[in-house]
């Protein structure tokens, strides 16, 4: 028997703001989180610009926690608390934690290699490996509020949060555990994490207007924005969260998961990968594709990923591929690596129980090559009953949610 997953819990830190609401309210208003770096120095660097967490974390956390751990899991504590409060559990004994991160604690490891380097290895933090470590994120959550499932880290570079809720439904549909506490954390604005990408020409490199930089589909377009922040969600058994009597925001009713087996970066030019993980997900959700009304998209402002999703889009869906509602809520956080899965994954169940699309903005010049609707510049009001999130990440590795709603 396999266990229908409700989510009950939502929990978000992003470039737009410290909470679901105040994130939701700033998508749907085609607010952009992108802005001069003020993490470090930029004068002689070759990026300046990047979606940064912008309020004060520490108004969120105890002092103990902003002075010991890398913000990577400063971000994920912050967000699991709102989705915990959220979702209102009750019995803790049998909760899974599952929390990923693209790079984990790299500004931990920029700020104490230099000691280790300069014969100083005895200034070395005893936090450093405790606050840098990628599972880490998961085990602080458990032992602060005494989750017995299992625990453990994922990290498969963009997909990472995709494939921690992947994990986290697995877990609940054989009955392993009763709920479990997922998704996932980044804090990669940092020197070595912008350079490397840089080097791989993926970054936008302009300096003129940080607002109009992330503009995905648009013809335009010339590489991502670096973002930071995590997203939680809280995903339970659907019939214990009933007996409960929970609030349940949407079910997830299908995944899907495949490799390129191409490239270190580029997917496949037909976009086969994109669209098997996508035709996984619709196909274990037992529905047509044509019930789906709305997908977020891993629309990251590449000029070839954007292209090739749309391939992929429109081989699925034939001709709903022009109903569809899309749109890359990238264009305003940035791309948020590890945590943009879940992010994303927020923004289609509030779409869902909104009936609202968050916009593509900066769609200001159409690609020839893009050519479905993206939501421009401007939220829709649509009811939809099924929304699809997709993340595509480094290494040819695809993932697809799909996200339905509860009557």
């Amino acid at each position: 028997m396999y266990h229908r997953i409700a989510i009950t819990g939502m929990g978000m830190v992003s470039p737009l703001g410290v909470g679901v609401a105040k994130n939701w309210s700033s998508a749907i208003q085609g607010k952009s989180g992108v802005g001069f770096i003020s993490k470090f120095d930029t004068s002689d660097f070759p990026v300046k610009i990047a979606a940064e967490v912008s309020e004060n974390i520490a108004d969120y956390l105890p002092s103990k926690d902003t002075k010991h751990l890398d913000p990577f899991i400063q971000y994920a504590l912050i967000a699991a608390q709102e989705a915990l409060d959220c979702a209102n559990l009750k019995d803790l004994s049998n909760v899974g934690v599952v929390v990923g991160s693209g790079q984990g604690g790299i500004s931990n490891i920029e700020r104490e290699y230099p000691k280790v380097m300069s014969g100083k290895f005895r200034r070395v933090t005893p936090f450093f490996i405790p606050s840098s470590v990628i599972g880490m994120a998961s085990g602080i959550i458990s032992a602060k509020y005494g989750f017995k499932g299992p625990s453990y880290g994922v990290s498969s570079a963009c997909a990472t949060s995709a494939h921690a809720i992947m994990d986290a439904c697995k877990m609940i549909a054989v009955g392993e555990v009763d709920a479990v506490v997922t998704g996932g954390s980044e804090a990669t604005i940092t020197p070595l994490s912008l350079a490397g990408f840089v080097r791989l020409n993926a970054l936008n490199v302009e300096v003129n207007n940080p607002l109009t930089a992330s503009r995905p589909f648009d013809k335009t377009r010339s590489g991502f924005v670096s973002g930071e922040g995590a997203g939680i969600l809280v995903l339970e058994n659907m019939a214990t969260a009933v007996r409960r009597g929970a609030t349940i925001y949407g079910e997830i009713v299908g995944f899907g998961a495949s490799s390129d087996a191409n490239h270190i970066t580029a997917p496949t030019a037909d976009g086969q990968g994109q669209f098997q993980a996508m035709e996984r997900a619709v196909h274990m959700a037992g529905i047509a594709p044509e019930q789906i009304g709305y997908i977020n998209a891993h629309g990251t402002s590449t000029p070839l990923n954007d292209k090739v999703e749309t391939i992929a889009i429109k081989r699925l869906f034939n001709g709903h591929a022009k109903e569809l509602s899309i749109s890359s809520t990238k264009s305003m956080t940035g791309h948020m690596l590890g945590a943009a899965g879940v992010a994303e994954a927020i923004f289609s169940i509030l779409a869902i129980n909104e009936r609202k699309i968050p916009p593509t903005i900066n769609l200001n010049q159409p690609d020839p090559d893009c050519d479905l609707e993206y939501t421009a510049n401007r939220v829709r009001e649509k009811s939809i009953d099924y929304a699809m999130s997709n993340s595509f990440g480094f290494g040819g590795t695809n993932a697809s949610l799909l996200f339905g709603k509860v009557a």
